[in-house]
């Protein structure tokens, strides 16, 4: 089974990472999807996030990054995924991911996989990381150390 786990990625944060770590568990390959969104300003191009999240997803061979623009549903089709994976933190998370996995669900058939966080790291969100870096606090807690050194150079 390939799945497919889209998002912005803006930065990679362990949360994202122990839902990567988790599904590379239960699938054969696992395509990590950075999308582009021109109605976001992202603190990060395509290409650093798509970086970032390389290097950090390097231990696990099944694990691509590609780039995407448009529905998450026609990425999976584009790459041959059988399943889209999302996170879900908390119930607000869980009821917006359901909405849209019924979405996905109607339009093209492909099943949504929610995964909920772990404990440890469900608090953690890439806007919350990027507010904590901009007053300068310490964001190595809830980043790889990848993103900490990007980070310190804006």
């Amino acid at each position: 089974m390939r799945a497919l786990f889209a998002g912005s990625f803006d930065p990679v944060t362990f949360g994202h990472l122990d839902i990567i770590c988790r599904m590379t568990a239960l699938v054969e390959s696992l395509v990590v999807a950075v999308a582009t969104n021109p109605g976001k300003q992202p603190l990060f191009s395509v290409d650093d996030r798509m970086t970032m999240l390389r290097d950090a997803c390097r231990e696990w061979s099944a694990v691509s990054v590609v780039q995407f623009h448009g529905l998450v549903v026609e990425a999976a089709r584009e790459f041959g995924a059988d399943v889209i994976i999302r996170g879900a933190r908390d119930g607000t998370d869980f009821s917006h991911e359901a909405q849209m996995a019924h979405m996905n669900r109607a339009m093209t058939g492909v099943e949504t996989l929610l995964l909920p966080a772990s404990p440890d790291v469900g608090f953690i969100s890439s806007t919350l990381v990027r507010d904590i870096a901009r007053f300068g606090g310490d964001i190595a807690p809830f980043v790889p150390a990848v993103v900490v050194e990007r980070m310190s150079r804006r």
